[in-house]
């Protein structure tokens, strides 16, 4: 928890000092989650809708080029008990300007398992992301994202692989 709060601080002051246009928000959403098995997977691997929360800077590098750290919850995982899992995420997102109104935004996540320890589940998960942004105000956007794992979430002593795969639907305001 210690290094991600230091790296959003170390991405908030190195960035400040060369951007054109700094802005701050939240973000709202709607996860649909499952866990992609390699292989067979586990009995009842149904979807998991969950939420997700969270606060972003966004600096701007350009007219058309952005990038906006974020530190955010999100409930994630599959519809079982044991396979539900809850992070706190730092996705780094490069956003490019496509059309007045309309992002596309990419870049790598990483999260930390905070409900569960002992589990056989692996506490830190690595993710890319990839979605679109729309601005319907300067101030309030929609937004949906695909999330998927790079790195297995099993310890390696049980023999499983599964990624995370996650869809976001959020809303956010920029302050």
């Amino acid at each position: 928890m210690k290094k991600i709060l230091l790296l959003v601080l170390v991405l908030s002051t190195s960035f400040y000092g060369f951007s054109q246009d700094t802005k701050f928000g939240v973000r709202a959403g709607l996860n649909v989650s499952n866990l992609d098995f390699d292989g067979t997977s586990l009995a009842n691997n149904d979807h998991r809708n969950g939420f997700v929360i969270g606060f972003f800077a966004e600096y701007s590098f350009s007219n058309a080029v952005s990038i906006s750290p974020e530190l955010q919850f999100s409930a994630e995982g599959a519809k079982p008990e044991p396979l539900q899992l809850d992070y706190i995420q730092m996705p780094i997102l490069f956003n490019f300007k496509l059309s007045p109104k309309m992002f596309f935004n990419i870049g790598p996540q990483v999260g930390l398992k905070i409900d569960k320890v002992d589990d056989g589940i692996r506490n830190f998960a690595y993710s890319g992301v990839g979605g679109l942004s729309y601005n319907v105000t300067p101030m309030i956007f929609i937004d949906a994202r695909y999330i998927y794992g790079i790195s297995n979430i099993f310890d390696d002593n049980l023999g499983i692989e599964a990624k995370n795969s996650t869809m976001q639907f959020g809303v956010g305001y920029k302050f």
